[in-house]
């Protein structure tokens, strides 16, 4: 059995008066980080009716779960989210983003739909795993603007597919092998819009709660969001 370590924390942040994110942990293999959007707390509908369908639906899938059974427990988030927006159009234009992982065995699996974004720490280096459904995003891809522009654009919010706006949607998942030592990150765009992957990387390097010493970083950039996050520290096998 593996035995691992999570650490997680939300806080609405220094600007926003509610907080739209959502955070699941269960299983106790299984992270989530949502972020809610649309107006008169509408965002926060959104990720609360994702985190609460995500969860009943995989408590009655038989295990194993794998890339099928998350990105299916997302498209059912999807339809709960266009279902309530339908028997209340005051909600209309809600959505939220998913960033779903689980372990069966030594692999990880996750599902993910937005900007959200999931981070693998091994061996001194930090790779993004999901890939942002933005507009700077698709313009980074064609080579139109660096990472660096990207992180400034006035567009960079604009997200080209979310949970519970579209009825066809579209869910990124996959698969990776974890190792002992490995560090996972999920985690709202309130973190990495305001700390760089360079501070990221070494306050999870540091001692104590690594989740509250990002939310700490991004509060003292500013805290202009929401910010969530889950830290998740492989250790060994039990």
């Amino acid at each position: 059995m593996k035995a691992v370590r999570v650490y997680q924390t939300t806080n609405v942040g220094l600007v926003r008066r509610i907080n739209e994110d959502a955070v699941l942990c269960f299983d106790p293999y299984t992270y989530l980080v949502a972020d809610g959007m649309g107006g008169h707390a509408a965002g926060e509908v959104a990720s609360r009716i994702l985190v609460d369908t995500i969860r009943q639906t995989l408590t009655v899938q038989p295990a194993p779960w794998g890339e099928n059974e998350l990105s299916q427990a997302v498209l059912r988030a999807n339809e709960a989210i266009l279902k309530r927006v339908s028997e209340a159009p005051e909600l209309r234009g809600m959505g939220t983003t998913a960033t779903l992982l689980h372990f069966e065995g030594n692999t990880a699996y996750y599902a993910h739909v937005g900007d959200s974004r999931l981070y693998l720490i091994r061996g001194g280096y930090m790779m993004q795993i999901t890939r942002d459904h933005s507009y700077v995003e698709e313009l980074v891809a064609m080579g139109s603007i660096t990472h660096e522009e990207a992180r400034n654009h006035p567009r960079k919010n604009l997200l080209t597919r979310a949970v519970g706006v579209m009825e066809k949607l579209s869910v990124d998942s996959g698969s990776f092998e974890i190792e002992q030592g490995d560090r996972l990150l999920l985690c709202t765009d309130g973190l990495t819009n305001m700390v760089s992957d360079n501070d990221i990387m070494e306050l999870l390097k540091g001692e104590g709660n690594p989740a509250d010493a990002l939310i700490s970083k991004a509060m003292e950039a500013g805290g202009s969001d929401n910010i969530t996050a889950i830290v998740v520290v492989y250790d060994h096998e039990e």
